[in-house]
């Protein structure tokens, strides 16, 4: 126990990496430790409480039926940036609009959060891994004043932390503020993330591979190539890889952090803009895989280097494993 670093230990030893760090970015990441418990409380005994389990009767602006922890959890982070007077405004999945917060301490704060509060909500009602996934901007409109949506619609490569959690098995907190990837878990003993992945690595390569293969059909024809060629004996493995998909993207990407792997979630002739969110799914996980060692790409362009127009804006998502990614964007037909 006496090795044990606690997340905010961690947060505090490293806000030396940042010029002119006055602490609010620390306690934006405190803040988001503190609703994430609570939401890790709420997964947790979401069979026994009624109010949190099953469908909340309304859909959210994705037309995507809302779960009633979507709802619970999207309030708490909510919540939680409002109280803690760091962060001007957020966007979240949940929200057809941003948010802008009006207090004073709020129009004077230097950053904005979007997130979704939980991703792969529709597993809940069956038990599997879902999390949340959040990515911070510093504001581009004057301090003093309400957020905007310009201050939402920036550019990946703007990021100032990135993150996921994960409510697994147990629960774990990974984030990158640009200068590597560290993983917590949570000890529920203490009720405190401890650091328990420091400098994660994906590895650059692996044996598995994550995509809906029921819309094999519908897609780009390069992506039926390389599930013949993660499935043949001729791969550079010798061997088939193994297909593995969850269907809850931070489960999926976890696993691929860990033991290396692909994700595929592309463009369809039903869905030609694809399906998941540029925001607030795509560019946290975007840069916590190259900071990893992985690589993040719509299948024609990096996704960190796209300008948003739209707060919900969809792409299509090619991410995990360098080699493998690199090699499922070569099979591509454009």
């Amino acid at each position: 126990m006496s090795n044990l670093i606690t997340l905010n230990e961690f947060i505090m030893d490293r806000q030396a990496d940042f010029t002119n760090a006055t602490g609010e970015l620390s306690r934006i990441l405190n803040d988001i430790a503190v609703a994430s418990k609570m939401v890790s409380r709420d997964v947790r005994k979401a069979g026994l409480v009624d109010h949190i389990l099953g469908a909340h009767g309304a859909t959210n602006v994705q037309g995507e039926e809302q779960q009633k922890l979507d709802v619970v959890a999207d309030e708490q982070f909510i919540k939680a940036f409002r109280n803690g007077g760091e962060v001007c405004g957020i966007a979240s999945e949940e929200n057809d609009d941003f948010v802008a917060f009006e207090s004073e301490t709020a129009k004077n704060a230097k950053y904005v959060v979007l997130f979704d509060p939980l991703d792969g909500s529709s597993n809940i009602d069956v038990n599997v891994s879902i999390g949340t996934i959040f990515s911070i901007y510093k504001r581009t409109s004057a301090q003093g004043t309400l957020a905007t949506e310009e201050d939402m619609l920036q550019v990946g490569t703007d990021q100032i932390a990135a993150g996921y959690v994960l409510y697994g098995s147990s629960t774990m907190l990974v984030y990158t503020t640009g200068k590597g990837v560290n993983g917590f878990t949570l000890d529920p003993s203490i009720g405190e993330f401890c650091l328990s992945h420091p400098n994660m690595k994906m590895p650059e390569t692996g044996r598995m591979y994550a995509m809906n293969e029921g819309n094999i059909d519908i897609c780009n024809p390069g992506i039926k190539k390389y599930t013949q060629y993660c499935q043949s004996f001729e791969n550079d493995k010798g061997a088939p890889y193994s297909g593995r998909y969850i269907g809850s993207l931070v489960a999926d990407f976890h696993r691929n952090m860990i033991k290396g792997g692909i994700y595929i979630y592309p463009d369809t002739t039903t869905s030609p803009e694809g399906k998941l969110r540029l925001l607030y799914e795509c560019n946290p996980l975007a840069f916590i895989a190259e900071q990893a060692g992985g690589l993040a790409s719509t299948g024609k362009e990096r996704i960190l280097d796209i300008k948003p127009t739209r707060l919900h804006q969809r792409v299509p998502l090619f991410i995990g494993s360098k080699q493998m990614v690199e090699k499922a964007l070569s099979l591509l037909e454009y």
